[in-house]
């Protein structure tokens, strides 16, 4: 049996009646791919309960083997990266989603752990209200936060001008797309996406010869919501993509913003729903933004470490900063992971974490991760 993570991981995904959640779970349960296939027959018995005899029948696909490597080969060709779930590489964030995708293909120079990550997302008929707000925020939010990972889908509308303004602001920017890497759609917006390998890259699930079919703009959209911080809907209709990802945000535990707009416009209504139902923030411009997820705060931390704070020996916690504490002594942890476990949203979780930090309790590890100090 093939051993390497990387094709069995993408085995995985051809094996009929397996499905996201289902790859995940195997991986997880089981520890890699590789031990999923190598473990196929005992699985049942030594997982009773989590896996079931029918997935012993789904492993059993040599015709997923050869697929997934010629798929390897294809990439490896076009040096585009194969990221496994246990892959260091591998969006974090996305990573704690229950259907994160057991394999993701990334050609880029992009870090996708960015401390900071945000997915901007609205319709294909962006008008010029949406495209304006784009220019602006996108040029504030670089002088407010030049480290900002800028995360969208390379549609039509809003995604094209978010992944512009962020390439023209000096921000980087991924594309996550609804197809396989050997082609673009739409094709219009091959130079941007050719600009974005050198400034970001491009981000799919899908493997080669794979078309952009409807149903696969659903399943993308749960990539840009999983593996941000944060999802700001600029503009919509009242159903659109963009709706399902501040629900699938919503369900991930990220934040959700909406830029409002006047009653009588068609592609404002679904924003405005979206606030209305306190389904997401209002938002204004970057200001707002940045205030929201308390990302204004790199300066004062600077600052007040550089004047030599000092660790107390025993800090007064707050209930919540306790709760924190308390979950960071088990392991150190993912932001993400910490908002779910402890059931704190992501901006106040991070004003915590923030005075932690300054009562010498906690440290940021690369990548949003954190660790409680001994």
């Amino acid at each position: 049996m093939n051993t390497d993570e990387r094709i069995c991981s993408i085995a995985l995904t051809l094996c009929p009646g397996i499905g996201h959640i289902g790859a995940k779970r195997l991986i997880d349960t089981a520890g890699s791919a590789a031990e999923v296939f190598r473990l196929r027959k005992e699985l049942p018995k030594r997982f009773p309960g989590i896996i079931h005899a029918s997935a012993v029948a789904a492993l059993d696909c040599p015709e997923a083997f050869s697929r997934a490597e010629a798929e390897m080969e294809w990439a490896e060709k076009n040096r585009i990266s194969c990221l496994t779930l246990g892959d260091e590489r591998y969006p974090s964030r996305l990573r704690e989603c229950e259907d994160a995708p057991a394999v993701l293909f990334f050609k880029g120079n992009a870090d996708l752990n960015r401390l900071r990550v945000v997915s901007m997302v609205g319709t294909r008929h962006a008008t010029e209200y949406g495209k304006q707000f784009c220019t602006e925020f996108l040029h504030d939010l670089s002088e407010l936060c030049s480290d900002v990972l800028i995360v969208s889908g390379l549609a039509y509308g809003i995604d094209i001008h978010a992944h512009r303004g962020a390439l023209a602001n000096g921000l980087s920017t991924v594309a996550v797309l609804a197809h396989g890497l050997d082609r673009i759609y739409p094709a219009v917006h091959r130079k941007t996406a050719v600009d974005m390998l050198a400034e970001g890259g491009l981000l799919t699930e899908f493997l080669t010869d794979t078309t952009p079919d409807r149903h696969n703009f659903v399943s993308r959209n749960r990539i840009v919501a999983g593996m941000s911080d944060a999802v700001i809907v600029v503009e919509s209709a009242a159903k659109g993509g963009s709706l399902i990802t501040a629900e699938l945000a919503e369900g991930y535990h990220r934040d959700c913003f909406a830029l409002p707009g006047r009653a009588t416009d068609e592609y404002s209504r679904g924003c405005n729903r979206l606030i209305r139902d306190n389904k997401a923030a209002l938002i204004n411009d970057a200001a707002d933004f940045v205030k929201a997820m308390n990302w204004g705060r790199s300066t004062d931390r600077s600052s007040r470490m550089a004047s030599g704070v000092q660790r107390s020996l025993f800090p007064e916690l707050t209930e919540e900063e306790a709760r924190v504490v308390k979950i960071l002594s088990r392991n150190d942890l993912h932001i993400n992971t910490l908002v779910v476990e402890a059931n704190i949203p992501v901006n106040r979780m991070s004003a915590l974490l923030f005075e932690l930090e300054m009562k010498g309790m906690v440290k940021a590890l690369v990548g949003g991760v954190y660790h409680l100090l001994a």
